[in-house]
Parts: C-alpha cells; sequence; structure tokens
C-alpha cells in the first residue's frame, strides 16, 4: 500500500499497468471486505508489487554506479508513507470517540501507538485477533495496519539487504571463481533463500497457529521476496505477444478468483497465498502487450491509473469507514446500498487524502534539501498523534483511579439482589470495573500444575493449581470452558478460606461431558483427557457447568452428554458440583450501558429470553449419585430481567462472560449455596 508518485514524478521506467494493477487489488480489498465479509488476497498482492518496486529501483542504482542513500531513501519513503497515516489515525480516533463505547478506547488508543510505530501486526498477533470475523462493526477501525506495519518493517530491512549484497558482492569478485558473479545473481540467490525458507515457515505456522501467522512478519516475507525475483528475472522472460495477453487474462482471473473460491480467511499466508501473488506476477511478466485484446489497455486506462494513485489512501479510509459505519447504523452486514455509500466515502476522503495531504508534502521542496528537514517533518507528523493519543490515555487513567477509589460499600454487586434489600438499591456511583479494566477482568489461577497434580499428557498443558500453604484439606478440579473458570472468582477467594486446593483443566468453548457429535474432535479429546486425569488423581470433587445456554432458541439446554461424562466420577466415589448455566446475549452488555445507560430496557432484556423454566437440571436430580447442583441464576436476574449492572458493577464483561468483579461480589452467597448443596463444612 505504498503510496504512488505522482504524474511529475514518473519517469520513463513507469509501468501505467503496475499501476492499475494497485487499482484492481486495492478494489478487491475493499469490496471483499464490504459485501462479502471476506479476505481476498488482495493485500499480499499489494506486498508483492511493493518488493517488485523497491528493488527495479536498488537494482537500478547498483547497475549504474549510484550510492544507495539509505538514510535519505529511507528519511524521503517515511515522509510519504507517515502524513496520510496520521490523517486517517486521527480521523479514527475521533470518529472512536463520538461513535463507539467506551470500553473499546484503550484498546483503539494502543493500536494507534502501534499502527504509528508500524508494530500493529505483532500487537494483533499477540491478542490473535480474528481480522476476518464477520462481525466488522465489533472489529477495530485500525486493525487493517497490520499490513502496513508488515510493510514499514519489510521497507527498513529490504535495503540493509541490497547494501549487504552490494559488500557481499564486492568480497567475493575478489576470488577467481566468483569473477562472473553479478549483483541480480546474488540477489537472486538470496532472495531465493528467503523465499525458500519463509513459505517453509508460512506453511508449517498457518497449519499450527494461523491466527497468530496471519500476522506474522517472517511468514510473510516470502511474497516480499518473490516480488523482489520477479524484478530480478523481468529482463530475461520475454514471452511473444499472444502468451503475454494470455498471461494478463489468466492472471486477472486468477486474482478476482481466489477470494471466491478458496478460504483465503482461514489458509492465508500458506502456500494457499501463491495464489493471488502468482497471478499478480502474471499480469507484471505479461507487461505491454502491445495488443488490443490485453489486459494492459484496461489497467493502463486512465480511470484505473488515477485509482491506482489512490489506492493507498484509499487503503487507509475503506475499513475504519465501514467499521464506524456499521457501529454507527448498529447493521452487521452493508447491504448494496449501504455498501456503495461506504465505498464511496471512502474513495471520497482518500481522493481529499492524496490532492491535499499527500501531494503537497511529497512535492514541498524545503524538506528536500537537507536530510534533517526531512527528519522534522516525520517527527512533526508524529507528534501531531502522538500529542492527542498521550492526553486521552492519560484521562482515562485517571478515570480509572478514581473509579477504582471509590468506597466498596457504593459498590455492593451481586449482594444488591439479597433477601431483604431489594427494595433497597445502591446509591448512584461508578460503575465498576471501569471500561479498561473491564477487558482483562478475568477470574482464573495461573501456577501450572506440579506435584502430585502434574501431567504427562501434552493436551492437559494448560493444567494449573493453587495449593493452600502446608496442603489443602479438600481437593476440587474445575472442569469445563470459560464459563467454568468465570466462577474462579467466587470459588478462588471460597476455596483459599477454607483451606482447598484447586486444579483447572479449561479449554475455551469447550463444555465438559461426554464425547458429543455437537463438540469438535478437539474438544471430545480434551473431555477425554480430563475425564482422564480425574480418574488418575481421585480429587474429592469436580466442579462443572451442568447447562448450556445459547444465543437464540433453544436457549438453555442440558449440556450434550453431561450426565455420561460425570457418572466415572460417582462411581469411583468423586462428587461432582454442577452449577447452572448464565444467560448470554447477541450483544455487548457493557457497551451496551456505555452507549445506552444502565436503565436502558435493551441492556435489561427479559430473563424469560435467557433462561427456561423449569431449570434443565431438574432433569438430572436423583440420577447420579454424588451430583450436586447449584443455582446462581438469581443473583445474575431478578425481578423478571437480566440487567447488565446490579449494584453498581458490570454483570458481564461482554455478551456471555460474567466479570470476574462481579463473581467475587456473589461469594458471601456462592459459599452459602455450595456448603448447602454439598454439606460440606
Amino acid at each position: 500500500m505504498q503510496p504512488a508518485a505522482g504524474a511529475k514524478a514518473r519517469t520513463a521506467s513507469f509501468r501505467p499497468e503496475v499501476q492499475g494493477l494497485r487499482a484492481l487489488a486495492v478494489l478487491m480489498v475493499v469490496t471483499y471486505h464490504v459485501w462479502l465479509g471476506r479476505v481476498s488476497g488482495g493485500v499480499d498482492i499489494f506486498l508483492l508489487i511493493s518488493a517488485f518496486l523497491l528493488t527495479l529501483s536498488f537494482v537500478r542504482k547498483a547497475e549504474t554506479g549510484r550510492p544507495f542513500g539509505l538514510l535519505g531513501h529511507w528519511l524521503h519513503l517515511f515522509k510519504r508513507l507517515l502524513p496520510a497515516a496520521v490523517v486517517v489515525i486521527l480521523g479514527v480516533l475521533a470518529g472512536t470517540w463520538l461513535i463507539l463505547p467506551q470500553g473499546r478506547w484503550p484498546q483503539i488508543l494502543d493500536q494507534a501507538w502501534a499502527s504509528l510505530l508500524y508494530r500493529q501486526n505483532w500487537l494483533l498477533a499477540d491478542t490473535a485477533v480474528d481480522y476476518y470475523a464477520q462481525d466488522h462493526a465489533g472489529a477495530s477501525p485500525l486493525q487493517h495496519f497490520w499490513s502496513l506495519s508488515i510493510q514499514g518493517q519489510v521497507f527498513i530491512l529490504w535495503p540493509l539487504l541490497f547494501a549487504a549484497a552490494a559488500g557481499i558482492l564486492a568480497a567475493l569478485r575478489r576470488l577467481p571463481a566468483c569473477a562472473g558473479l553479478t549483483y541480480r545473481g546474488l540477489l537472486g540467490i538470496g532472495f531465493g533463500a528467503v523465499f525458500a525458507v519463509s513459505l517453509a515457515y508460512s506453511i508449517e505456522q498457518t497449519a499450527g497457529n494461523q491466527a497468530y501467522a496471519y500476522f506474522d512478519t517472517r511468514a510473510r516475507l516470502w511474497e516480499f521476496a518473490l516480488g523482489s525475483l520477479l524484478a530480478l528475472a523481468l529482463p530475461y522472460l520475454k514471452p511473444g505477444k499472444a502468451l503475454r495477453v494470455v498471461l494478463g487474462w489468466a492472471g486477472l482471473v486468477g486474482m478476482v478468483s481466489c477470494g471466491l473460491l478458496l478460504t483465503v480467511d482461514r489458509s492465508f499466508p500458506g502456500f494457499v497465498a501463491l495464489w493471488p501473488t502468482l497471478s499478480a506476477a502474471a499480469i507484471i511478466v505479461a507487461g505491454q502487450t502491445g495488443s488490443r485484446y490485453g489486459v494492459d489497455r484496461v489497467l493502463s486506462s486512465k480511470p484505473a491509473v488515477a485509482l491506482g494513485d489512490n489506492s493507498y489512501a484509499l487503503y487507509l479510509w475503506h475499513w475504519p469507514v465501514l467499521v464506524l459505519a456499521l457501529a454507527v447504523t448498529g447493521v452487521e452486514a452493508p447491504n448494496l446500498i449501504q455498501g456503495l455509500g461506504i465505498v464511496g466515502a471512502s474513495v471520497l476522503l482518500a481522493v481529499l487524502t492524496t490532492r491535499f495531504v499527500e501531494k503537497p508534502l511529497r512535492d514541498w521542496h524545503w524538506p528536500k534539501l537537507r536530510a534533517w528537514r526531512t527528519a522534522v517533518v516525520i517527527a512533526a507528523c508524529g507528534a501531531i498523534l502522538a500529542g492527542p493519543v498521550s492526553v486521552w490515555q492519560t484521562f482515562i487513567t485517571a478515570e480509572e483511579a478514581a473509579t477504582a477509589a471509590q468506597p466498596r460499600e457504593l459498590t455492593p454487586g451481586a449482594a444488591a439482589l439479597a433477601p431483604g434489600i431489594e427494595a433497597d438499591p445502591a446509591p448512584a456511583a461508578r460503575i465498576i470495573p471501569g471500561p479498561s479494566a473491564l477487558d482483562n477482568d478475568w477470574a482464573g489461577i495461573q501456577t501450572p500444575c506440579a506435584g502430585s497434580n502434574a501431567t504427562d499428557d501434552p493436551i492437559l498443558e494448560g493444567c494449573r493449581q493453587e495449593i493452600p500453604e502446608g496442603g489443602g484439606t479438600k481437593r476440587i478440579v474445575v472442569l469445563g470452558d470459560s464459563h467454568s473458570q468465570q466462577y474462579l472468582g467466587a470459588l478462588a477467594p471460597i476455596a483459599a478460606a477454607k483451606g482447598w486446593e484447586l486444579v483447572t483443566l479449561l479449554m475455551p468453548a469447550c463444555r465438559f461431558g461426554a464425547e458429543s457429535d455437537t463438540r469438535t474432535a478437539e474438544c471430545n479429546a480434551y473431555n477425554r483427557a480430563s475425564a482422564d486425569y480425574v480418574l488418575e488423581h481421585r480429587p474429592d470433587a469436580v466442579f462443572t457447568v451442568a447447562s448450556l445456554t445459547h444465543e437464540e432458541a433453544p436457549f438453555e439446554t442440558e449440556v450434550p452428554g453431561y450426565l455420561d461424562g460425570v457418572r466415572p466420577f460417582a462411581d469411583a466415589g468423586i462428587e461432582i458440583l454442577g452449577i447452572r448455566d448464565n444467560p448470554r446475549f447477541t450483544f455487548n452488555m457493557p457497551e451496551c450501558v456505555q452507549r445506552n445507560g444502565a436503565d436502558a430496557p435493551e441492556c435489561n432484556p427479559p430473563l424469560a429470553e435467557s433462561l427456561v423454566e423449569p431449570s434443565p437440571l431438574e432433569n438430572y436430580r436423583g440420577k447420579v449419585d454424588g451430583l450436586h447442583l447449584m443455582d446462581m441464576s438469581d443473583f445474575i436476574c431478578a425481578r423478571g430481567v437480566c440487567p447488565a449492572v446490579v449494584g453498581n458493577v458490570y454483570v458481564y464483561k461482554d455478551d456471555n462472560h460474567l466479570s470476574r468483579t462481579y463473581a467475587e461480589s456473589m461469594i458471601p452467597m456462592f459459599e452459602q449455596r455450595l456448603l448447602a448443596a454439598t454439606g460440606w463444612t
């Protein structure tokens, strides 16, 4: 997505069909995002084109004896890249303040820094963000900066490789055996090695951890290397006119069809990304065919070249316009008319940005006179963004501190639903936890299992333990998914106070039960391993979630295979605690409050839409000896509704998980119900 050179800067080496190729690639990215909710492969084409043009430039310098001037090159490059990026990020921050709920502000501010510093891809990789999720309204409006970050990193690395190759070539030419080695040939060897190693790494990582690999620079280097190899080989590739025509159209069809025919979003950037990149390479090899039937006639047309001139700004704007438009309208996916409006607004903003930001700064003569002047322009761009971001983050930190410093009696949470005080609501106060703390408000224990709790099963490598000093009087194993984990906010403090030992075996989205076709193969395998662990280690009890809530009807059911899953434990003399699941919703509860207020009807859905009556747990009673059932739903939903806020505490941290803060507010009631159900003391 490097900005294109302006008309005045174009030379005889300008390739209009490549500029048109940029236009086609950005159109693919935009249309696939807006209407199909899919990844197109267009970004991969941008990466290839960037390396192709960069390599042509440096090889031309080397072969004509001109100095590389790396510092000047980098300064000039980032002076072209940063201004438009800063303008878009500032626009996103304004849209965030106006449209998005406060809970999303800290994440977007962190991403603003990452985007400015060209490390957005690593931030997203570390959080394994699902860039291609269908719910674009819930995505970050800065998420698309991942590819620009990778480009920025390669724009620093590649010139170093060019310079290193020049130095190595000078040394090798002193050897008689290497006297005939050319700069182009040495680069071919180097980039061939980068291509092979990176592609192998990409294939391996995509198969094992695709969400991370998608943003991993190392898994994308081969795409840049392919562009460089193409630039090196191009003078030797001279297909006939007819073959050029065929190559051009074949490449065009391959590019456009990639996202339609392949599951690009779940298979990139492994070998599947060869499809769009080789398709683009075929168009570049076809070049200027001189035929009226060649694809270059379309790609070299004035509209295509003009769109290519604006491709960088269009890529920058299209994603935040899409995300913010969906957020403000509440639409999950735009229809044809809405999509055209989003695309139209994006194109308009792109043209304005190119015309009034990119072009004036590109043509500004003053920074070109001295390197330090260019550096000043770059620093100024960074400061224009860094100032507002820093002030905003300072404000959020102060708000969080004030929220956390409130007297505890102002935020009773679930205690506000205790019998006898139902008519005495908590006084007005800031809702806790604050927006920036809410995202990480997870319950859990962190110490890896060791000693008598250790396991050699690699499936259970996430096993964690919490052992009281001097050993526990009772050992409980917590099985299941994040809905079991959330109750650790209440269970773990009770266990610590009672001197009980806790072990957790948890897998996201994997409710514990016997093998079932409703679960993934990985989940069934994890549950088998968990059951074997329990039967081998013989704890006093296991803790499970015994019902299953859904977003839509049937909104609460039995857990598939639940009784068959826990029966072997009972047969072994192990007690089972089965707690009723909490409701889940189709919207983010805290964000609803931040948009509409805690008392808004849409943030307080009816109980009858969330849980069934009678509870599915009633179907378990008397069927398995040692199965103790708990129901805390009256401290989550009350008086016919399931509120987002109780006692000035967010009940949920998202659309289905209880916040740790709220679970902790349930401790007295949770302990009472637990001891009553089990008869423990």
